[in-house]
């Protein structure tokens, strides 16, 4: 803390000097406090003051800690005024270069006053400017800026909470207790380092929106930072006595100077005329209206009044009706060359709203066509009036009484046709609501998706239907006709528009098919259940069924339960594109005979042998103690019951069938007489 800010150099010659003290503030000690508070601060010839003091440093060197400023020709906000400081004066000037860190050990005390206002009882170095005054009109105002050294840049975290005070403390007399008027705007929170701070540091910000910045080191002063120019002001009563007190110092210990820049001529005694009529704040005069303001004051030989600072002819009463917008004072003589200025009162007129169109129409969006649709409120918000200023705020309301605003995305709440209100929030005393009109027109054709297959090497013709205004395929290119024709498979969509404006898509889904190549038959017989199941060509492109009649079809390929023999197998393309068929045999061994001679059953073999390229194979029936009892080939007429001629009797026999691809088929059959 006690390191200087900045290393400085510079080398100083002819022209390029005096451009520098151009750039900054110069200070001037040899003002009394008289001429400082009449000249300066005040400027006006109705300025009635008495009883001026000031007291600050007591340097050895004669320098002091109050005084004159200009700033003529500098980026400082101010053009002149006074500087109250917890230092001396002559190191407020810039560059922002060094550190001013005055005041230490020479016995320069606080001030209870300002203890008091502020809550504190460590206060230094304290700079008093005060005096009284009678004011002429019912409202005094000053502008002030707070600069400091303890506005760092670059602060460590133990010296965030480092803030001197300052205030300006107002009491009428007869009063004990003072008023500060050095407060941050709209709140009781004294103006300090620590309560108006922008944001950059580690240090937390604070009432940003009244913080200037953090200086450089081209600066008009020497100091790290400042507030924006802000406004002291209070009511007062005409003619009464009031005593000011312009109070700033060090607090906890004389280090790290702050000061007070008041705005020369800025002090006004004038009169308060009301509050603004604004847009921005909701209280424009409405289309039409007018205002009477009253700007009496007792001891007043004659009014003048003003818009938009040129004077209003004729407008030399006490009261004035204003009838149009602008910027509105009064000169209120109270002899022959007092004239106290006052605040100005801005007035603005909420425009005559001029509607562009007040009646929507949307489509029904969903699929059940009810009337009822969702409404963007924002986008017909920006289309109700052809001149809407920026800062209306509209809201929409389902009935004039209601006070529950629409959401932005609203769904109508009575089919085809419902009116809802528009209404201006920030002006609302002006303006009636808005009726809007909101329409749903519907899409009352059921429009059906259709999935259809397409035969290789077909044509097929899309039809989207009759009726409509206007149809829009999505073929590349897009083709705007009832029907068009494709010869691949795709999803073809087509949007239709009706004469209400309203449009649906409707999907054709097309399903390249055809007629189907058989690649094998799978069959498993010799079994308790015997099966067979047909496979597919790859290339093959539809969608299939499968029958063993060419009536009944089934989606499965596989069929079971089959009993021995010829069998013809129906596959079918389900989109029409044509059936193909095939024979195959199930085969199997009967499981008894009876050779009786009966012509019927006579011999026991094995079905269709050849008709599965299977005649070469060997059987070879056993009886039950495994002897061997007839061999016989897959074409042959099979076994008769006999052995070397002789009848066998009635029993279970054995048998192998040795089958020429490999596969041995084992069981057992009945002889039955």
């Amino acid at each position: 803390m006690n390191t200087l800010k900045y290393t400085f150099f510079t080398i100083i010659i002819g022209f390029g000097f005096q451009f520098g003290n151009a750039q900054n503030i110069s200070v001037d000690e040899g003002y009394t406090p008289q001429d400082l508070v009449e000249d300066i601060l005040i400027n006006s010839t109705c300025a009635n003051v008495f009883n001026v003091s000031v007291s600050g440093g007591n340097f050895a060197s004669g320098e002091k800690s109050y005084g004159y400023f200009d700033g003529t020709g500098t980026t400082f906000p101010f053009q002149n005024g006074i500087i109250l400081s917890t230092g001396k004066i002559n190191n407020a000037p810039g560059p922002n270069s060094y550190l001013s860190d005055d005041g230490g050990s020479m016995g320069w005390d606080g001030d209870a006053d300002l203890n008091e206002a502020l809550g504190l009882s460590n206060t230094f170095n304290a700079t008093v400017l005060e005096f009284d005054f009678i004011p002429l009109g019912n409202r005094i105002s000053f502008d002030y800026i707070f600069s400091s050294e303890q506005y760092l840049s670059s602060p460590s975290s133990n010296q965030c909470n480092y803030t001197d005070g300052f205030a300006f403390l107002l009491k009428r007399n007869g009063e004990t207790r003072y008023q500060n008027l050095a407060v941050v705007p709209g709140t009781n929170i004294p103006v300090k380092v620590n309560t108006v701070r922008g944001s950059g540091t580690i240090c937390p910000p604070a009432n940003q929106a009244y913080f200037d910045a953090f200086n450089g080191t081209n600066h008009p002063t020497n100091f790290n930072g400042q507030t924006k120019v802000l406004k002291a002001e209070s009511d007062v009563i005409p003619g009464e006595t009031y005593h000011i007190k312009l109070v700033i110092a060090d607090e906890g210990n004389y280090r790290f100077d702050s000061a007070i820049f008041l705005g020369g001529g800025s002090f006004n005694f004038g009169i308060d005329l009301g509050d603004d009529r604004l847009i921005a704040t909701g209280n424009p005069l409405c289309p039409g209206e007018t205002l009477t303001v009253d700007a009496t004051q007792v001891g007043a030989t004659g009014y003048q009044w003003f818009q938009n600072t040129v004077a209003i002819p004729g407008a030399t009463n006490a009261t004035y009706t204003i009838t149009s917008a602008g910027d509105y004072t009064v000169d209120i003589f109270y002899g022959t060359t007092c004239s106290p200025p006052t605040e100005t009162l801005k007035i603005e007129y909420a425009e005559s709203l001029v509607i562009n169109q007040n009646s929507f129409t949307e489509c029904d969006a969903d699929n059940n066509q009810d009337g009822k649709t969702v409404f963007d409120l924002d986008a017909i918000k920006n289309q109700l009036f052809t001149n809407l200023p920026a800062g209306y705020v509209i809201s929409f309301f389902e009935i004039p009484t209601s006070t529950t605003a629409l959401p932005v995305n609203y769904t109508n709440t009575i089919p085809n046709n419902q009116t809802i209100y528009a209404r201006i929030m920030n002006v609302q005393s002006c303006y009636s609501d808005y009726p809007v009109n909101l329409r749903v027109n519907t899409f009352g054709t059921v429009l059906v998706d259709e999935t259809i297959g397409l035969c290789e090497d077909a044509i097929l013709t899309l039809d989207a239907g009759s009726g409509f205004t206007s149809y829009e395929w999505n073929t590349n290119p897009p083709q705007f006709t009832q029907q068009i024709t494709v010869n691949s498979g795709g999803i073809y969509e087509v949007t239709l528009t009706n004469a209400l404006n309203c449009s649906k898509t409707k999907t054709f889904t097309i399903e390249a098919s055809g007629i189907a190549t058989i690649e094998d038959i799978i069959i498993n017989d010799f079994r308790e259940n015997n099966s067979a199941t047909i496979q597919i060509s790859a290339s093959s492109l539809g969608d299939y069924e499968f029958s063993l009649d060419g009536v009944n079809y089934q989606d499965s390929n596989i069929f079971s339960n089959l009993n021995a023999g010829e069998y013809t197998v129906y596959v079918q393309d389900k989109k029409g594109c044509g059936i193909i068929f095939e024979t195959f045999y199930i085969l199997d061994y009967p499981k008894y005979f009876t050779p009786n001679n009966d012509g019927y059953n006579d011999t026991w073999y094995i079905k269709n042998l050849d008709k599965r390229n299977l005649e070469n194979s060997v059987i070879t029936v056993f009886d039950r103690y495994g002897k061997l009892i007839k061999q016989v080939s897959g074409t042959s007429e099979g076994w008769n019951g006999t052995f070397n001629g002789e009848i066998l009797p009635s029993t279970d026999y054995w048998f192998t069938i040795e089958l020429t691809n490999g596969k041995t088929i084992k069981g057992h059959f009945a002889l039955k007489r």
